[in-house]
């Protein structure tokens, strides 16, 4: 399974779930079956809110799972309809998701938990 995390800086396994996919700098890219893990830029980190190309952010890269801890509406949307699946990720480091991954630990990310924008109100997660 080819996993990706949005993350604030670069530090392989070690890197930090960052909060809110489509403004991270980069993602985390973990495919559990070759054990192998790629990092990339965020092509699409400055956007306007509800505005994220979630695959265009990713590189194109082809994934089967997204774990994030915060997500808007419209980038959730969009990769569920591109038949990839998104899970709620806890605090804390990729490999640390990685292995809450592997034992079911993760839940599937519920629209009603999106964020709604960050002007007046914050997010909801």
């Amino acid at each position: 399974m080819k996993i990706c995390f949005p993350i604030e800086s670069f530090e392989g396994l070690n890197s930090q779930v960052y909060g809110h996919f489509g403004s991270a700098a980069g993602f985390v890219l973990v495919d559990t079956e070759s054990n192998s893990i790629e990092e990339i830029r965020n092509d699409d980190a400055h956007h306007a809110h509800g505005m994220c190309q979630p695959v265009r952010a990713m590189g194109g890269r082809a994934v089967d799972a997204v774990a994030v801890t915060g997500i808007g509406m419209g980038a959730l949307m969009a990769l569920r309809s591109q038949g990839i699946k998104v899970y709620r990720a806890a605090s804390g480091s990729v490999d640390e998701n990685v292995k809450l991954m592997a034992g079911k630990g993760l839940p599937e990310f519920q629209a009603g938990f999106t964020c709604p924008g960050h002007s007046g109100g914050g997010c909801s997660h």
